[in-house]
């Protein structure tokens, strides 16, 4: 691989969200293993920067769900697109690795493959949940996809698109995970506390919708001696935005910087739907997912999606394993329901637990990271 040292122009990595930013560190340490010379630039946040990316832009506290949320931010990523794209152009990176984010990183992805930069589609679109037609785009534009799901590949394959299974990255950044045992004693818990852990979300359109139906779920949750009910805060979320729909709730308490903590330390979880309902999954935590948008929102994408769940979780086994309560269904007397039911049911949490087995199965092993990073370098090298 002698190749690697001609590898000098540096190599751009683009991520416009929280779990992006964490999975572009996982890859930048690990091209920063391989080939320390080699420069990392690009968009992404605080975990990106710690992991030795030279951070141009950073979005990742803008980040917004649907498209009527996503508005209000048109300026900001408009501008942060264009400031990219002059990058690209002025200093032609050897590779351009775009994570997630499409309606952003689908265009840029055409603005660097027109200028002859390896585009490499690290968590790319989940076309086979909704929007198929992107594929299109995707044959166009990416020179290789890096699957995280195997059931991609053949996907990938059969519309042209160069694809390589590495794994999902959330193995690799699970690694670090502490214990149930461990997690409890940095969070101040005795080992027979029953515990509630509250995950609702990384985006404050989340946090405005999702967290004050898991309040009200909280005060309908009853059990003897009472739960202790942390709330997990994203490293995006403040917690003046989370404490303004708690009113001074004594009961929840607020965790910053150890969301793993208290997923392991949790008897049962009530999550939004995304990134964090895998992760727990993963950790091998029951829990019920809970997700709201816009109206709006809601009757644009009925049309687009080709699936029934919402849940990666579900999504990822093609069968409803964890509860969804979406929209009108998600309230706060439902999702109380199902978590007092996983409470009481230890057949029901011994289902999920079953299920989420064959789950981190299907993920393939840590090392996502190594693998995916040479890719990358071999993607770069062929420029």
């Amino acid at each position: 691989m002698e190749w690697l040292a001609d590898v000098m122009r540096s190599i751009m990595i683009v991520a416009g969200e929280a779990s992006g930013d964490l999975h572009g560190a996982t890859l930048a340490t690990a091209l920063r293993t391989l080939t320390p010379q080699c420069r990392l630039v690009g968009m992404g946040g605080p975990k990106m920067r710690a992991a030795g990316v030279e951070v141009r832009e950073d979005v990742t506290a803008a980040a917004a769900v649907g498209w009527t949320e996503a508005v209000s931010r048109v300026p900001r990523l408009y501008g942060a697109y264009r400031r990219l794209t002059a990058m690209v152009a002025r200093e032609r990176p050897a590779a351009l690795v775009v994570i997630d984010f499409p309606e952003f990183n689908l265009r840029l992805a055409a603005a660097a493959s027109a200028r002859g930069v390896p585009v490499v589609y690290f968590i790319a679109p989940q076309i086979w949940a909704w929007r198929g037609g992107r594929i299109r785009a995707m044959r166009r534009r990416v020179s290789l996809v890096l699957a995280i799901f195997p059931f991609e590949v053949p996907l990938y394959r059969a519309a042209g698109v160069p694809v390589e299974f590495v794994g999902h990255p959330v193995l690799d950044a699970l690694t670090t995970a502490p214990s149930r045992v461990e997690a409890r004693r940095q969070l101040g818990i005795a080992d027979d506390a029953l515990v509630i852990g509250l995950l609702p979300g990384s985006r404050r359109e989340e946090i405005d919708r999702v967290l004050p139906i898991m309040r009200e779920a909280t005060a309908r949750i009853g059990a003897d001696p009472p739960p202790r009910f942390l709330v997990a805060l994203a490293p995006t979320v403040t917690r003046e935005t989370a404490a303004c729909h708690l009113d001074h709730d004594g009961r929840l308490e607020l965790v910053e910087a150890a969301t793993y903590s208290v997923i392991r330390a949790a008897d049962v979880l009530l999550v939004a739907s995304g990134t964090a309902s895998l992760e727990a999954a993963v950790l091998g935590t029951p829990m019920a997912v809970c997700y709201r948008v816009s109206r709006l929102t809601e009757i644009m994408s009925r049309s687009l999606v080709r699936v029934p769940w919402i849940s990666v979780v579900n999504l990822a086994l093609g069968r409803q394993v964890v509860p969804e309560l979406y929209q009108a269904n998600a309230t706060g007397a439902s999702l109380a329901a199902e978590a007092s039911r996983l409470i009481r049911d230890a057949g029901a949490r011994r289902a999920q637990s079953d299920a989420f087995a064959e789950l981190r199965t299907e993920l393939g092993d840590p090392g996502v990271g190594a693998r995916a990073a040479r890719c990358v370098l071999a993607a770069a090298g062929a420029s």
